[in-house]
Formats: C-alpha cells, structure tokens, sequence
C-alpha cells in the first residue's frame, strides 16, 4: 500500500517529516520502531513503547481491536480511528504498510503503522478539494504568470471566458494576450499589467480588485471590464515561482456603478445662470463616460436671449429606447412645454451600443440641465425685465443745472439675485439750489427696482416742499413704516419693500456756498476742494428707513468753488472680497489722481479704474463739480418794515433789471415784488429782506424773507371782499412760485424766465 510521499511535500502537507507518527512493528506485533512525532501524537516515549506489544499501546477506544488474532495489524488505507493516549484519546487517519521485500510472507513482513492527526488530514483534504475545485470547476478566471511576465498555468475557466486554449496562452508575455486593454482604476490608471505583475512578484504585497478593461475575444471586439486580483507564489524554500492572477467579469456592475457616477456629477451641471455654461457641464459630464462625444443645440430664443412663449413639445419626440444602430441618441432638451434645444450623444469608439439603462441615464442627467437651462432663461428673462424698469425709472439725463457739472454712472448688478434697487438723481430747488439724491433698496430682481422708482418719486416730491434734508427723510421714513399698515399679510410679512432702504440727501446752496447732507444709513459723500485731497464728509450715520422711527441728524459744510462732490452706492466700493474703506480710499485717490478732468472723464476714468470690482451688487456713482453764482449774478436789499418802503423797493428792482438788460420783464417782476414786499411788511415779522438772482441758464429769482414762520396762502377771494388777490397775481405772472422756511423764518419766492435773446 502506497502512502503519499513524504519526501518533497510542499509546506503544510500531513505527511511532511515531522508531521506523521510513524510505528514499525516486528512479524511478532511488537514496537520495534517509535519516532518522535509518534510519541508527540500519542503520548509515549519511545523507551516507554518500545519492546512491548502494539496491541497494547494502539487500543482503540470503541472496543474494536486494530489487530487480528495473530497480531497482524488490520488493513488500513486511511481509516479513522479513536485511540486511547494517557489522560484521554487522539483522532487519528491509519496507513498500515507491510515491509520487507517483495513476496515475503507473514513469517518474515514487518508492518509500518503511519499516522496522522484527523483535524490535520482533514484540513489538508478540505485544501486540496478547494484548489482542484478552483483548478478545475471554479468559475474564476485563474493563471499564473512565472517570474519572466509570460503564463505558465491557466484553469478551464480561462479558456472558457476569453476563448483561449491553454496553447494559445502558455508562454505568451501578459502585454501580448490584450494590447488594447487598459486599467481603469482610480489610482492605477495608466500603468500596464506587466507593471503591475512585477511590483507583486518584487514586493510580495497583493493587489487586490484592480479593475482592467478591454475588447475580450468572441465579444464582438465590445470591452468587458474584470476584477483582477494578484499574490505571490512561493515554494518551500522560498523561491519565487510566480504571481497567480484571479480574475472575473464584473462589467454589468461596473457599468451600473459608472452610470451612478454619472447621476451623482448632476450637482456639477447648471453652477452658474449661464445656459451655454451649463450646457458645457453637461458635455463634461457625459464624456467619455457615457458617450465619446456629445453635442447640445440650443433653441434660438434660449441662444439669444430674445423673448419667447412657451409652445409646443418639440417637433422631434423624444425616444423610449436607442437608435436602431444603439451608436445615435438623441433627447430634446426640454422644460415642461418649452423646447430649449437638443443633446445628441455618440459613440465611435470600440464601447457597445447605448442601451436602456444608458438612455435613462442620459434622460436623468439632460432632464436636470434642462431645468437649470430653464431657470437661467427665466433669471436673464426676468433681469432685462427689471434691467429695462430700473433704467426707465432712473433719470437718462440729469437736469441742467447753472451751480453743478454732472456725470452719472450705473452698472447692474451680475450676482444671482440679479438687477438691484440703486438710484441717483439730481433735483433743481429755489433760489438757485440743487438737491443731490443717491439711494439702494434691500434686494434684488423686479420688486426691488419697482420699490425704487417709488422711493425716487417720493424723494422729487418732498425734494420739492423746500424740505430740509433731516425733515426730508423723516417724512420719507415715516412713509415707509405707515406703508405697512394695509399689506397683505398672506403675501409677505406685513413689512414694506422699501424696509431698510438707504438713503442720502444734499442740498447745494451756491450762492452761500454751503451744503447740508443727512444720511439714513448711506455711506456718506466724498468731496474734493481744489487743492485739497478727497476724503469722506463726516456725516453722522442715521439708521435706514423704516427701522428705528428715531430723528435724522444734519451736517452743514463750507463748499469752495469748483470742488468735486461724488455720491455713490456700497456697490462701487465693495465687490469680491473688497472692503468697504478700502474701495473708498481708491475712490479719492482717483479723485485726487485725476481732479482736473471734467465729471463726465472722470466718470469715465472712474469705470475704467475696475471700481466696482465683482460686480455682483449693483453700483451708481453721481459726480459733480460745484460752483457759485457771480458776485453781480445777486441784489440783496434790506426793507425797513413801513408800508412806504415799497415803491423804493419796486424801484431799486427796476433799477437792477435794467442794469441787467431784463427791462421786459420789469413790469411783471415789479408787480410781484410790490405784493410780496407789503405782504411781508404786513403779516410778517422784521428784518425783510429782498433777493433777485439772476440765472443765465434758467430763469430770474426773487425772494422776500421774513422771521415769521406763517406761510402766506393762496385762496379765492370773495366778490365783497378788497383784499386776497395778491397771490393770484403772483400766481399769474410767475412761472413758479412758493415758500421755503430757514432757520430764520420764511421765504417767498417766484421764478421768471428769461427773454429769449437773454
């Protein structure tokens, strides 16, 4: 009987020197051989067995006898047997073995008793079914590849997936059996498997679920993706013997999981409101994953920008399944019932036809960038909209004015709440005096530019009660927060749009060369006297409108001829990451760069400079250059308080008008003078004054003040009554007339035009 042999078993093998107990017995039954793995196996010494009879040291525990009757041992070809050991018993697998030379009889054998440990032998029994199984029967690609990178073994299951036979791939270098193939895992891509092979046969570490890809034979030249996995094989003494590669087709999961990939890079498409952006987001997610190339034809209107309705689903339905070739997919691009465009997918490399899962891939992904084509189109849609209503709102062309050169500037915001609430405007007063505006409005889109034109319209309308500018936005304030009584709570919060406005208001007295500013939470102006350097007015800082119902504080400031006076927005001087201070300082040293230039250069030197830097807020710059009537542009006289003093009044008029070259206006100018100096000297209170200003560019003013704050008013006199006529006189004969209070009391005023030829 033959023993699987000893000699040269590879490690781990039952009967390997120091693994089996061995036994010889005589014709007799007598121990006559014990080596030391049987005494570790069963608990004897060899002096304590030797000499004795192996019935009594082999004794099985069940009562069997492992001897017949003539204490030969029973045939055993790998029988398992429970034997009894000092202090218990041992599973063991017996080999009996008869010894001596060939033909000898029981009168002469020996008998060679081997035996292994049973969980040993059936570990070792259980490792050799598993590599015949994965040799022979597993469905696990599996070869080695011998230390010179060519294949030395490959199992049935090899040449069954890749349609090889085992002479076709025996000897044959790895890089030979795929020249086309590639490996697409993250981190190896790139590297070739001869590559791959050497640094485990060099290392010793496996690599684990290298994922490689490549047209397999009998495919159709379509590529299949497999799991490979290599270690290294040694012998016995530590000679490398190869590397053994494991590998199985994992393409249906892998293309599951690339189609995974392809949905989550969805969050990547449609970053920005701009459709041919977004539409290249989707090309570069789509490609060369999905489809080797990719192209998106966007509709007319979406291209443009142009206004459009939305009509009908596109003309071209869109497909449940493939091209009949599986290499042409096309998808209308499509939100709702408008048609935005179409995508069109190929593929023209080796990779198979789409299928139904691509095309619901593809589907997820167009349905998600249509959407965001759609939001973009309706964002630019409803900017221009809000863009061509601010712009309506705001002056196109400020008034001319003989005491301010202007220049304006405005840029809509870019940012993704788009147009904002910016506004500026210039407001002519009486007596020769402008008032200055600049404003924001909180938000962004079409309310905050309808809230705007209504905060402007407010501004003229109060700008033209003669208000100061404290009193100004008090009543403004006021306005904003009585808006709120009446809103529907169901829309909004109950709170007024134009809530936390900001808004600053200047009025420009050029004859006395003197300025008076408030502020409701507005960055204050920038001004520049010639000679000096620009810097902020310092302004006290009121709270915005609407927020805190308290009094806004007024500053007055000394105005030398020809200074540069600049309001703006936070949008000229933050933008990015800018501060506020710092986009300030840029804008004096602009002004102090360039204080020569004329507003509109300036302007334009300003916007050239990169101010407002982003973009992302709105920004409005009003510039202005400032300057003083002419000393013999003004008449002053003061009125002595007796009736008689009016002719002499009347008088010095006429006397002025003449020095003037205005004596065709003299009649009308006299008769109002003449009623409003005797209503002063009657109603009011001393001193009267009387003021004429004259205004190359407009028309000829004239003042009466006094220190009683009563308003003289205009009412329709009765048939019996004398008096009450005098202000429908005024009325008549003026272009404009009005009453402005001052700190002294009151002044009436009537403005003139000037003759033609003048």
């Amino acid at each position: 009987m033959t023993v699987p042999g000893a000699a040269g078993q590879p490690p781990g093998t039952p009967f390997g020197p120091g693994t089996m107990a061995t036994a010889v017995l005589d014709r007799r039954g007598t121990v006559i051989g014990w080596d030391a793995s049987a005494q570790e196996l069963y608990g004897y010494r060899a002096d304590q067995v030797l000499g004795r009879p192996a019935r009594s040291v082999l004794v099985p525990v069940d009562g069997r006898s492992l001897f017949d009757a003539a204490d030969a041992p029973v045939a055993s070809g790998g029988d398992r047997w429970a034997l009894r050991r000092p202090g218990g018993a041992v599973d063991v697998v017996l080999y009996v073995l008869r010894l001596g030379p060939d033909g000898a009889g029981p009168a002469t054998a020996a008998w060679g008793i081997v035996s292994v440990a049973a969980e040993r032998m059936e570990r070792w029994a259980t490792d050799q079914a598993m590599l015949t199984g994965l040799s022979a029967q597993s469905p696990i690609s599996l070869s080695v590849i011998g230390p010179d990178g060519r294949v030395r073994w490959v199992n049935p299951a090899t040449e069954e997936a890749f349609g090889f036979t085992r002479a076709d791939w025996f000897g044959r270098p790895v890089r030979d059996l795929f020249p086309a193939g590639e490996i697409v895992s993250p981190g190896l891509a790139g590297r070739s498997l001869g590559s791959v092979v050497d640094q485990v046969l060099r290392t010793g570490e496996p690599v684990v679920d290298l994922h490689y890809r490549s047209p397999a034979p009998g495919a159709g030249g379509q590529p299949s993706v497999w799991s490979c996995s290599y270690f290294r094989l040694q012998d016995d003494t530590g000679r490398d013997l190869g590397v053994c590669e494991s590998a199985f087709d994992i393409t249906d999961r892998y293309e599951a999981q690339r189609r995974l990939e392809l949905l989550s890079r969805s969050s990547g498409i449609g970053t920005t409101l701009d459709p041919a952006r977004t539409c290249r987001e989707l090309v570069a997610a789509v490609v060369p994953d999905l489809a080797d190339e990719a192209r998106v034809d966007l509709a007319e209107p979406v291209r443009t920008g142009a206004p459009d309705k939305d009509g009908p689903a596109p003309d071209r339905p869109a497909p449940d399944r493939p091209a009949p070739d599986g290499r042409r997919l096309v998808l209308p691009l499509a939100a709702g019932s408008a048609r935005l465009g179409e995508v069109t997918l190929l593929r023209t490399g080796p990779r198979g036809p789409f299928d139904d899962a691509d095309l619901a891939v593809a589907a997820e992904l167009i349905a998600h960038t249509a959407v965001c084509v759609d939001n973009a189109r309706r964002y630019e849609r409803e900017r221009a909209t809000a863009l061509l209503f601010q712009r309506n709102l705001l002056p196109q062309e400020l008034p001319r004015h003989t005491a301010v050169e202007t220049a304006h500037h405005y840029v809509a915001g870019k940012g993704p709440g788009g147009v904002g609430g910016d506004w500026y405007d210039v407001v002519p007063l009486s007596g020769i005096r402008v008032g200055l505006v600049v404003g924001d409005v909180t938000g962004h889109g079409l309310p905050a530019a309808v809230t705007m034109g209504r905060l402007r319209t407010t501004v003229r309308a109060l700008a033209a009660l003669d208000l100061t500018p404290e009193e100004l936005l008090g009543r403004l304030d006021d306005l904003v927060g009585q808006a709120r009584i009446g809103t529907d709570p169901g829309e909004a919060d109950g709170t007024d749009p134009a809530l936390g406005a900001r808004c600053l208001y200047l009025v420009y007295d050029p004859v006395h060369r003197r300025c008076a500013a408030a502020s409701a939470g507005h960055l204050p102006p920038v001004l520049r006297a010639p000679g000096g350097t620009a810097a902020p007015l310092d302004l006290p800082a009121g709270l915005p409108l609407g927020v805190g119902g308290m009094p806004f504080e007024a500053a007055e400031f000394e105005i030398a001829e020809g200074s540069l006076l600049a309001l703006f927005t936070d949008g000229l001087v933050t933008g990015g990451r800018q501060d506020p201070d710092a986009g300030v300082a840029g804008l004096c040293r602009i002004l102090d760069e360039h204080a020569d230039l004329p507003p509109d250069a300036l302007r334009r030197r300003i916007a050239a400079s990169g101010l407002p830097d982003g973009g992302r807020d709105d920004a409005a710059l009003l510039l202005l250059r400032l300057h003083a009537p002419a000393a013999d542009d003004t008449a002053d006289w003061q009125i002595a308080p007796d009736p008689a003093e009016v002719a002499g009044a009347r008088a010095a008029v006429g006397d002025r008008l003449a020095l003037w070259g205005l004596e065709s206006v003299g009649f009308a100018v006299g008769l109002v003078v003449s009623e409003l100096v005797t209503n002063a000297i009657r109603y009011g209170a001393p001193p009267v004054h009387l003021r004429l200003l004259r205004d190359h560019d407009r028309a000829l003013l004239c003042e009466v003040s006094d220190s009683k704050e009563t308003s003289p008013h205009l009412r329709r006199a009765r048939p019996d009554e004398e008096g009450g006529r005098g202000l429908f006189l005024v009325a008549g004969l003026a272009d404009r007339w009005g009453t402005r209070y001052t700190r002294e009391g009151k002044t009436v005023w009537a403005e003139f035009p000037l003759p033609p030829a003048h």
